[in-house]
């Protein structure tokens, strides 16, 4: 196994994981923080601006997962190299988003 394909597997749960709190606030019709907004990332952007964002997120997810190599769920090192981007991604968020929706 090439050691790009664990860059990737990572980096796809990192991008799986931000595409849910804006998938999940855009589909709910609420505004969220988003790249888009004025200022980037602490102002809120539409439900639709946050669910196109959060699709696109999912579409790199996917590329990054099921196209490069051959991502196998019963791969411990896999497995592995995307849950770890996946949480390190997710606590991210929550510190970043936390600041202005009372947690942190």
């Amino acid at each position: 196994m090439r050691w790009y394909y664990y860059v990737a597997y990572f980096f796809g749960g990192a991008f799986l994981a931000n595409a849910v709190p804006h998938f999940v606030n855009g589909v709910s019709g609420s505004a969220f923080q988003s790249p888009f907004a004025s200022p980037p990332g602490e102002g809120l952007s539409s439900s639709t601006v946050n669910v196109l964002w959060g699709l696109f997120n999912l579409a790199v997810a996917y590329l990054l997962i099921c196209r490069v190599g051959s991502f196998s769920l019963r791969k411990n090192a896999h497995v592995l190299t995307f849950a770890a981007g996946f949480i390190l991604m997710s606590l991210m968020l929550a510190r970043a988003f936390g600041r202005f929706h009372g947690g942190l």
